[in-house]
């Protein structure tokens, strides 16, 4: 490496939702000399009055505990006037017997979880960051290169800009650069299904209710939005895509409502219309030689339980907890050990989420006449069985014990 190298503790690789708020978990933590570490944020995306303008439309479901770490990292006295609570989940089999409630009143929380648009996450996490002098944004940029060394990691820009640190976190979503170069291997499940998402309002209010419709073509999410709206997340065959985004709003609210039912009356407007290939991506290993995956560039899940972003936070707060106990032992924060503490602290849940959401999606998106006499008769036993409904409650609200 020349003199041009820019040195610091530590290089995140995405300034989304992950990168952004790893950044600002480390952002406070000091070093044995009292002095803060120093961290660069490499962003794809430009920055916009200081940001990265890296936040589409989406909504995302936030956990009960996602809300907590959001909170003791002192962003949701700001974000919760855009969060609506989550106060009851209906799960229902459209055209079978057999549902599902859960209460946010059983479980002695004010909310199951909250839903939030992924631009007001985003901005909330990113304002807070511009206070730390210690933390630098290269963006719009990107990892051309990544060289591992003994102690540290070097990185060159596509700008020709060069980083080095001791670690490297890769935040950088489901088509990681870091994971690429560090030639881990990843396990891919295409569902074969498409998810079409949109806002749209209903004649009746959601009351706070999220509900969870098991279709012929596949799940079909409402989660309750601010504004007396709703985010539908519906998934369908990859056929049927065009059709449907092809429909007018008129024409698509009279579908939405055959498939989805009159549990909020009729759809009474469908804001723009977006859809994604819906995928399992799983990388094999989270952690390389002076690096760490963390969110969707460790595991890109399918939405059907909402627990895509809730897995990645809570990849967040461990990593803070094993770096910030590295620095309180004046440890390498890079060393082997620390990132094998971590990866061995998140391989449970891991496997735990992936698990039930991979077996959730071929369960709900089969119409063997046996697995669908099954789940009906699930439904039920998960609203009358108080233990079976509380385990999965828990998962819900992001409690791992």
């Amino acid at each position: 490496m020349t003199n041009s190298a820019l040195q610091f503790d530590l290089i995140i690789s995405g300034g989304g939702l992950a990168g952004a708020s790893m950044a600002l978990a480390l952002a406070r933590l000091k070093k044995a000399d009292g002095s803060a570490l120093t961290i660069a944020i490499v962003e794809s995306h430009p920055l916009t009055d200081g940001l990265p303008k890296s936040y589409d439309a989406r909504v995302i479901a936030l956990s009960h505990g996602s809300a907590s770490y959001l909170n003791d990292l002192g962003v949701w006295p700001t974000l919760k006037s855009n969060a609506m609570a989550i106060k009851q989940i209906h799960i229902s089999d459209r055209g079978h017997y057999g549902k599902a409630r859960l209460n946010s009143n059983d479980y002695n929380v004010s909310a199951l979880g909250f839903v939030s648009e992924m631009q007001a996450i985003g901005h909330c996490l990113l304002e807070p960051l511009k206070q730390y002098t210690n933390v630098q944004f290269f963006a719009p940029n990107s990892i051309d290169t990544i060289d591992w060394q003994a102690k540290q990691v070097s990185v060159q820009l596509k700008s020709g800009a060069k980083l080095t640190a001791a670690l490297l976190l890769g935040c950088d979503g489901g088509q990681s650069q870091c994971r690429a170069q560090a030639h881990i291997a990843s396990r891919v499940e295409d569902y074969q299904q498409v998810a079409i998402i949109a806002n749209v309002s209903t004649s009746k209010t959601h009351n706070n209710r999220a509900f969870e419709r098991f279709t012929e073509f596949g799940p079909l999410a409402l989660l309750p939005m601010t504004g007396d709206r709703c985010s539908l997340v519906w998934t369908v065959a990859p056929e049927h895509v065009d059709k449907l985004l092809a429909l007018t709003d008129n024409e698509f609210a009279v579908r939405l409502g055959d498939e989805f039912g009159s549990w909020l009356g009729n759809f009474t407007q469908i804001g723009q219309r977006f859809s994604f290939e819906l995928k399992l991506i799983q990388a094999e290993q989270q952690i390389n030689h002076r690096l760490a995956l963390l969110g969707n560039a460790s595991h890109t899940l399918h939405p059907i339980a909402g627990q895509g972003f809730n897995l990645g936070m809570r990849d967040v707060k461990v990593m803070a907890e094993c770096i910030s106990q590295a620095l309180a032992n004046n440890l390498d924060i890079g060393s082997q050990q620390i990132l094998a503490d971590y990866a061995q602290q998140r391989a449970s849940d891991h496997q735990q989420v992936i698990a039930l959401t991979d077996s959730l999606v071929h369960l709900f998106s089969n119409q063997y006449l046996p697995l669908v006499l099954g789940r009906g008769l699930g439904l039920k036993v998960v609203n009358y069985l108080s233990p079976l409904k509380t385990a999965i409650a828990k998962k819900t609200m992001g409690h791992t014990h």
